[in-house]
């Protein structure tokens, strides 16, 4: 591939394809150089680094997640944004594994604060989870600790099942729902921290 019409933009959605291909941790500068055809230097004119390679994989990831959870969580409310919300989670991770991956990186502070896609992604993130918890009558802090909830229960389920680490002949998508109902029963009955502070 020619070297004329390289961009950032291009680079960065060009590793993103890579690590879906060969996994978030095996994207370099020099493994995307091969894809382009060009050398090295090449890519170094549009990202300093793999470090800042990656960083910029993780906000293109991060921001391609939340848009699809929030159209899928549009017009919804209750279990049914909540039912919205962990399936279109759960898809992404599951088609497009490299992506989520890049989505649990730490940034660079210094990028983030420079990248309005970043800001934009982060309040869009914020108004969608919190919106959806808001309907089940949570305030803070009780939706901080529904969100970490949400959040450690999703991953660590798409993680195990994209491993195959679920053996048991039960079906994966039977538990999935169940295990969505049970998430639904524990936000509409939340303990919540005023009440536990004085309990």
């Amino acid at each position: 591939m020619a070297r004329a019409g390289l961009t950032t933009e291009r680079v960065v959605r060009a590793a993103a394809d890579l690590a879906d291909e060969i996994g978030f941790e095996n994207v370099t500068v020099s493994a995307l150089a091969r894809q382009f055809g060009v050398k090295d230097a090449s890519m170094y004119a549009h990202v300093r680094n793999a470090r800042e390679l990656r960083e910029r994989v993780a906000l293109l990831a991060s921001g391609e997640m939340i848009d699809r959870i929030a159209t899928a969580v549009a017009g919804r409310a209750g279990k049914d944004a909540l039912v919205a919300f962990a399936d279109a989670y759960r898809a992404y991770a599951l088609e497009r594994p490299g992506r989520y991956r890049a989505t649990h990186t730490q940034l660079d502070p210094d990028l983030v604060s420079g990248t309005p896609a970043y800001r934009r992604t982060a309040e869009v993130t914020a108004e969608v989870t919190y919106g959806m918890l808001r309907a089940y009558g949570l305030a803070e802090p009780d939706l901080t600790d529904a969100v970490r909830l949400l959040r450690s229960t999703f991953h660590g389920y798409c993680n195990l099942e994209a491993i195959g680490g679920f053996g048991a002949p039960r079906d994966v998508e039977t538990s999935w729902r169940r295990a969505l109902d049970a998430l639904h029963v524990a936000l509409e009955h939340w303990p919540r921290a005023d009440d536990a502070d004085h309990g």
